[in-house]
């Protein structure tokens, strides 16, 4: 289980935009939705390679299940290349033609008022 860091106060972070913060040595992408709720991303884009998600736009996107149902999933989307991920799994939802990349997650919430996010990335299940 991984220790939540404590960031900054969520009513310093903007409504659906970005901030970066450092979890020690590993740069994370902060996001606030207009919800109140607090998501956390790998800073690094996977195809650029550049620090830049916490610049990127938030939003969602309708995604079709295997099941056949239809939900809205909240997306981050780079500022450079445009590639969009699921803000909750990493799961590469638009890789705009390029080979699939996921993002790291990180669990995050708010407590008390303040943004804490986890240490260490969210484990993805793995490949069927």
């Amino acid at each position: 289980m991984s220790t939540f860091v404590d960031i900054c106060a969520l009513e310093d972070l903007d409504p659906e935009r970005g901030t970066g913060a450092l979890l020690g040595d590993t740069q994370v992408a902060v996001f606030r939705l207009a919800d109140g709720t607090v998501r956390a991303v790998q800073q690094r884009d996977p195809y650029s390679g550049a620090n830049v998600m916490s610049r990127g736009l938030v939003g969602t996107h309708r995604v079709t299940g295997d099941d056949g149902a239809e939900r809205d999933v909240n997306t981050v989307t780079t500022p450079m290349l445009k590639q969009v991920w699921d803000a909750d799994t990493g799961e590469v939802l638009d890789a705009g033609g390029k080979d699939r990349r996921p993002l790291a997650v990180f669990a995050a919430q708010v407590r008390d008022g303040r943004v804490l996010v986890a240490g260490t990335p969210t484990e993805r299940a793995p490949a069927p």
